[in-house]
């Protein structure tokens, strides 16, 4: 068998069991469920996610030694990742293979020759890297934004399995929505498209990842070169070079993907895997100029602060930014998320979703609750968020620190932020319509929404009475809505015996009266009445109140809601209390 069959068999086996991990993410305990599958194993490969979480935190989550393993392999055997294992680099492969398959030898040795723009991807790793390097100025980790192990698992994740799932509903019960995917998907699908225009143009040109591999890759003990001095110069072996390294003449080895193609098209058999220098001579070292470095390095260090100056982490903190259960303090947040989308393909419920800019760049496609999409808000028994983080960002908590009870019960509950009235669109407040959905809904035990009776006289709600019974008032007016007051909402209240019983239905021009709620005493002809309204306002135990978002996620009222949950008490940041400070 070639080589590069070999390689072919062992980019379907890695991208096929990528695509798995990715559907295995979800909760149940069916085999194609969440059911022990490592699916954070390609991230926990991702030698950037742990490096750059090194340089945040100081400190290495142990699953990410993994990433240890493809670093002493890469050292060995050379820059193996990008062709062997890496999915998003398959996916590059075959995309640039069909779209270039029919041209010319001369026209592909054209497209895959070396291009001075490809040092490109290391002015971004050095950026990423020095954002990551300075507490002094506030680290972040923000290499996910284009680290290809995370950009193609969130792409997968919140765009082309939910699309793929959306008419047949077997990864989950209802089609998932995510915000912002319209933006994922775009990304995503011009890094592919552009493979027309060069192939694997995101792993020449921008891919941090590749960067870094090529950076260690000149101290490979492999390396791919010209084994003989003698060489027509047909160039055939640059015919399918898919990183553009030049083997038919001054190898540059740190741009080499191994995709053993050049082996393959070598029709003299000149070009091999070894462990000497090419004969044709070599370059082992990155192009990238001092001037590069320094202004990448530079834009690294500056990046932070500028993006800083917005005080999103201080007294300027947005307060729609609502994080899952189990996340850090936002800075140490920030330190640690790779924006992968694990823990909003795992949520049950769909209501964690990709943020938005407008929590600062930084928030970008980091999770943050949404409680008007999906199924419900978060889900009392439910922590699996913080199981599938591979880096916790998301800390792995268990069921009983989420409600607060057991070894926690001093503590008291997470609380993710705490729900608000918004009493000028609430029905009961506003509209003089009777609901209780916010306080049926409330899943805290006790609730932290209760409700207060009161009765409300209708809009034109006072009528003369003409004569009336034990369970029956006709009135002299005659313009009754039709059964209006056939809910059990609304009560005939008597001015001057000050009785109030409840009516059961109505015509236009007189109202029943529920057979056990009859009159004490019939009102007389000639006096007035009034059609009232039993209404239970709802309020809220802000100190009761853990910021699920069921109630906002079920108010009734269409648009802005009239119950919604905001940041402020949070159990993870103390500086956010919503309480004044004794």
């Amino acid at each position: 068998m070639r080589i590069v069959q070999t390689r072919r068999i062992s980019q379907v086996f890695f991208f096929t069991l990528f695509v798995w991990f990715c559907i295995v993410s979800t909760i149940g305990d069916k085999l194609w469920q969440l059911r022990g599958w490592p699916v954070n194993w390609f991230l926990q490969l991702d030698p950037l996610v742990a490096i750059g979480t090194i340089l945040t935190t100081h400190k290495l989550y142990w699953p990410l030694l993994w990433a240890l393993v493809v670093i002493c392999a890469t050292i060995i055997l050379g820059r193996f990742f990008c062709s062997w294992v890496c999915p998003f680099g398959s996916i590059h492969h075959f995309a640039g293979f069909l779209g270039n398959r029919k041209k010319k030898a001369a026209e592909k040795i054209q497209l895959n020759k070396y291009r001075k723009a490809q040092c490109v991807k290391y002015f971004v790793l050095i950026v990423f890297l020095f954002m990551a390097a300075f507490p002094s100025v506030g680290a972040t980790l923000q290499a996910g934004l284009l680290d290809p192990i995370p950009l193609v698992t969130r792409s997968f994740n919140l765009v082309l399995l939910p699309i793929a799932d959306s008419s047949v509903n077997v990864t989950s019960v209802a089609g998932r929505f995510y915000e912002s995917a319209w933006l994922i998907f775009a990304i995503f699908l011009t890094a592919v498209l552009l493979n027309l225009v060069i192939p694997r143009f995101y792993c020449r040109f921008i891919c941090p990842l590749g960067a870094f591999f090529g950076v260690i890759d000149r101290f490979a003990l492999w390396r791919i070169g010209k084994s003989q001095n003698e060489c027509v110069n047909c160039r055939l072996c640059e015919k399918s070079c898919e990183g553009g390294c030049q083997p038919a003449g001054n190898m540059r080895v740190s741009e080499c993907v191994l995709c053993f193609n050049c082996l393959d098209d070598c029709k003299h058999e000149l070009v091999s895997y070894q462990t000497r220098p090419s004969l044709a001579g070599e370059e082992t070292d990155p192009d990238i100029s001092r001037r590069g470095f320094v202004l990448s390095l530079a834009s690294g260090i500056l990046a932070v602060p500028a993006v800083r100056l917005g005080n999103k982490l201080g007294s300027n903190w947005y307060h729609r930014v609502i994080r899952p259960p189990g996340a850090l303090g936002e800075e140490q947040f920030l330190q640690r998320c790779i924006k992968c989308g694990q823990c909003m393909r795992v949520c049950p419920t769909n209501v964690i979703q990709p943020g938005g800019i407008d929590g600062g760049l930084e928030n970008l496609w980091t999770p943050v609750l949404n409680n008007r999409i999906g199924s419900s808000g978060c889900q009392l028994n439910c922590v699996a968020c913080g199981q599938v983080c591979p880096t916790s960002a998301l800390r792995p908590i268990k069921l009983s620190e989420k409600l607060g009870i057991g070894e926690f019960a001093d503590r008291g509950p997470i609380k993710l932020g705490t729900a608000f009235l918004d009493r000028p669109r609430c029905l009961p407040w506003a509209m003089d319509k009777p609901c209780i959905v916010c306080e049926e809904n409330c899943p805290v035990s006790p609730k932290a929404i209760y409700t207060q009776e009161c009765f409300n006289t209708v809009r034109d709600g006072i009528f003369t009475v003409k004569k009336a019974t034990n369970d029956t008032v006709e009135t002299v007016e005659d313009n009754l809505p039709l059964d209006k007051f056939a809910t059990g909402d609304y009560y005939c209240f008597i001015e001057e015996g000050d009785e109030r019983t409840k009516i059961v239905g109505n015509t236009e021009n007189s109202i029943e009266i529920s057979p056990g709620r009859q009159f004490e005493k019939i009102p007389a002809a000639g006096s007035k009445i009034q059609i009232q309204v039993r209404l239970q306002r709802p309020h809220i135990d802000i100190e009761k109140c853990i910021g699920c978002g069921v109630c906002e996620h079920e108010c009734p009222v269409s648009g802005r809601k009239a119950v919604r949950v905001s940041a402020e008490g949070e159990t993870r940041s103390t500086d956010r209390t919503l309480l004044l400070k004794g």
